[in-house]
């Protein structure tokens, strides 16, 4: 018994003194020996993102504005008559008008203002139009009916109520007809764009709801009166007008306003015209300016 305890007692001492050895080796191997090291996580540059491109304002220079004007009066100076055009682009804000010092009569363009008058009207009593005053103005603007019209100028209160909505709608040059004459009412190219204007903003004082009603009116017109700034795109919400006048001897009136679409804009257009030879007369110089003006402002915005 004495020998196994003995035997025991120096073999623990023996593994004792291998484990400190072991120990020891390891210590002094120092670099020699195998210490884990998790990898390495690489260091994650942040890449500054690149500049966004700032959009390209589109404008319409000096010379293209030259340009244009020349093209307009080389065409008209072999024309009877005068005309004024004025153009907004409502994609681009870009805008151009030739012909500003003219104020000629309205004749049927009118009309679209007097229903912008009455639904004006009819806001302001906090109603909706009457299934007559809807009959009337459909008929006013969809075929362009003189009765039809003549019931809603004296609606509005004539030329008084007319007055009074184009001072809300920011009209300027407009001077309404006197009596029943509502298509002898004058105005500019350029307060007809205030007009549609104002059917077309989201700031305008008529409702969105009233601008869709009239606008879709517009888009009505019987197919034999969309001529005029129809030329210029597609989709047209117009309105024309066309009048022989005595006092310029039954030389013509010639107008039309309208919304036009072309491709990826859309157009606020008004061209007035008169002393034309003859109504087709009226109608080629007015369809042939807004097809000249549309072109000009198109190149514009790509050109830039």
């Amino acid at each position: 018994m004495g020998f196994r305890r003995r035997t025991a007692s120096m073999g623990r001492a023996a593994l004792l003194a291998g484990a400190t050895l072991a120990a020891t080796a390891i210590l002094v191997a120092g670099s020699t020996a195998f210490v884990y090291e998790p990898p390495a996580v690489p260091t994650m540059t942040a890449t500054p993102p690149a500049p966004r491109r700032q959009p390209t304002t589109p404008t319409f220079t000096r010379s293209q504005r030259d340009d244009l004007t020349r093209a307009l009066r080389r065409y008209l100076g072999g024309r009877a008559g005068d005309l004024a055009i004025s153009v907004r682009d409502l994609s681009t804000g870009l805008s151009y008008s030739y012909g500003g010092g003219l104020r000629t009569a309205t004749a049927s363009i009118v009309k679209v203002d007097i229903v912008m008058a009455l639904l004006l009207q009819a806001q302001h009593e906090g109603r909706a139009l009457t299934s007559t005053e809807k009959a009337l103005a459909e008929r006013a603007i969809e075929v362009s009916d003189n009765d039809a019209a003549s019931a809603l100028w004296h609606a509005i209160g004539g030329a008084d109520g007319l007055a009074s909505a184009n001072g809300k709608l920011g009209l300027r040059d407009t001077e309404p007809g006197t009596g029943g004459s509502w298509g002898s009412t004058t105005t500019s190219a350029a307060d007809q764009i205030r007009l549609l204007t104002a059917l077309t903003s989201a700031d305008s004082p008529l409702a969105s709801a009233n601008r869709r009603y009239l606008r879709r009116l517009m888009g009505d017109v019987t197919q034999e009166q969309a001529w005029g700034v129809s030329a210029a795109g597609t989709g047209a919400e117009l309105k024309n007008g066309w009048l022989p006048r005595e006092r310029h001897g039954g030389a013509w009136t010639v107008n039309s306003i309208g919304i036009v679409r072309a491709g990826s804009r859309t157009y606020l257009l008004a061209v007035l015209s008169e002393r034309g030879a003859t109504l087709r007369d009226g109608v080629e110089a007015v369809e042939h300016a807004c097809k000249t003006v549309a072109t000009a402002l198109a190149r514009a915005s790509i050109e830039t």
